[in-house]
């Protein structure tokens, strides 16, 4: 299941298409495109448009161009491809093979070569001008002060406060873009001996570390 990390990865395979101007859209698939928009409005959008940037917030792939950003989410088993290259050959949850019938959404570019989402389980989509702020800071950009407000009261144990999807926590939990789960099991084995310690004991230097 793609999180956080493999977003990344797919950011940094997606700066290949920077400068590159798109010729063509290629929307199969109507229900990929989200909010509210239509495949030939995507095309309106970015058809003549030059690439400028590639981002990442969160689990969210941002295109910039000068014109409406595009955000591509990858959902449980979306891959991105670009010129046939595939950052990840195969995510647990996809698919075996390569099928071009997964192929749900592609910028093509002037001059050749191609920016695909394959998605065999159609779990992603595809959105012109996402509301970048509704999610909240990147998860790889908590600081220490904003790990002590989420924390602020915590009695339980640390990771069950990390994960928690019940009490007011979750809900400032939830305004990080990122996958929780993932990063309180690589980052609190490396700093805290016990994540069964109360959270409110999680200060000092096992604080400082997991949020550094």
């Amino acid at each position: 299941m793609p999180e956080i990390l493999e977003i990344e990865v797919y950011r940094v395979l997606a700066e290949r298409v920077v400068g590159r101007t798109v010729r063509q859209v290629q929307a199969p698939d109507a229900w990929f495109v989200k909010g509210g928009a239509t495949p030939a409005a995507v095309a309106d959008a970015l058809v003549g448009r030059r690439v400028t940037a590639a981002r990442r917030r969160g689990k969210l792939l941002l295109l910039d161009s000068g014109g409406p950003t595009l955000g591509l989410r990858f959902g449980m088993t979306g891959r991105l491809l670009v010129d046939g290259d595939a950052a990840i050959e195969r995510l647990e949850w996809g698919g075996r093979r390569h099928e071009p019938a997964w192929h749900r959404f592609s910028l093509v570019f002037r001059g050749g070569g191609r920016l695909v989402v394959d998605d065999p389980r159609r779990l992603g989509g595809v959105e012109l001008a996402p509301d970048e702020e509704a999610l909240g800071p990147d998860a790889f950009g908590l600081g220490v002060a904003e790990l002590r407000v989420a924390l602020a009261g915590g009695r339980g144990p640390l990771k069950a406060r990390l994960l928690d999807q019940v009490t007011a926590l979750q809900e400032k939990l939830d305004k990080l873009s990122g996958d929780i789960e993932l990063s309180s099991d690589k980052v609190l084995c490396p700093v805290i001996p016990d994540p069964e310690a109360e959270a409110a004991a999680a200060e000092g230097e096992g604080e400082d570390a997991a949020a550094a």
